[in-house]
């Protein structure tokens, strides 16, 4: 019997190349489901922010209980947290205890689009962009703003997926500490 004296070699190289134990090189993973309901729990939240249902409890629903909501004016630092814990995002949801606050000025909503998903070893994260149409139409049509985007970390929890942190990233903006100095929803008013 004649064997392939570069048999042995050639396995070698693979090893190499490719690795032997692929666990080992591995890091965190997500399923497809994951990636699905994680994407759900981002198209959920402009949904909420942009109709406020019961009293912005949905809203808050979308967070851990110990999530916080900040704002930054570049990616990647900066971030001053307006928002921390349950009681909190309900207002930043629309919400209080007399139920939703009304919409004032002319309509806007949200579009989040293209995130890029990633695991992390305590879950995932996230990078996205925002777009907000203004209910504006005229000879112009309505309005397209491009207003940044956000930095997600997500947690699973036993009731799935949530938002441990969200930061809008808005680099237009010189964000202060009050979020009472949102800019308004329409920036054509301004």
């Amino acid at each position: 019997m004649k064997t392939n004296s570069r048999l042995p070699a050639l396995f070698a190289l693979s090893a190499v190349l490719f690795g032997t134990d692929a666990a080992a090189q591995a890091g965190p993973t997500l399923q497809a489901q994951d990636y699905l309901d994680i994407r759900q729990l981002i198209d959920r939240y402009t949904h909420l922010l942009d109709n406020c249902t019961s009293g912005g409890n949905d809203y808050a629903d979308l967070f851990t209980v110990d999530a916080t909501f900040g704002v930054s004016s570049s990616w990647g630092s900066g971030a001053k947290i307006w928002f921390r814990g349950r009681e909190q995002l309900v207002a930043a949801g629309g919400g209080g205890p007399d139920g939703c606050r009304p919409r004032a000025g002319t309509p806007s909503y949200h579009i989040n689009i293209n995130p890029v998903i990633t695991p992390t070893a305590g879950g995932a994260r996230a990078i996205s962009t925002l777009l907000v149409i203004t209910n504006d139409t005229d000879d112009r049509g309505d309005i397209v703003h491009w207003q940044g985007g956000y930095e997600d970390t997500f947690e699973k929890t036993a009731a799935g997926w949530r938002f441990k942190s969200r930061v809008h990233v808005w680099p237009e903006i010189e964000w202060t500490d009050r979020p009472q100095d949102m800019p308004p929803r329409n920036l054509a008013d301004e």
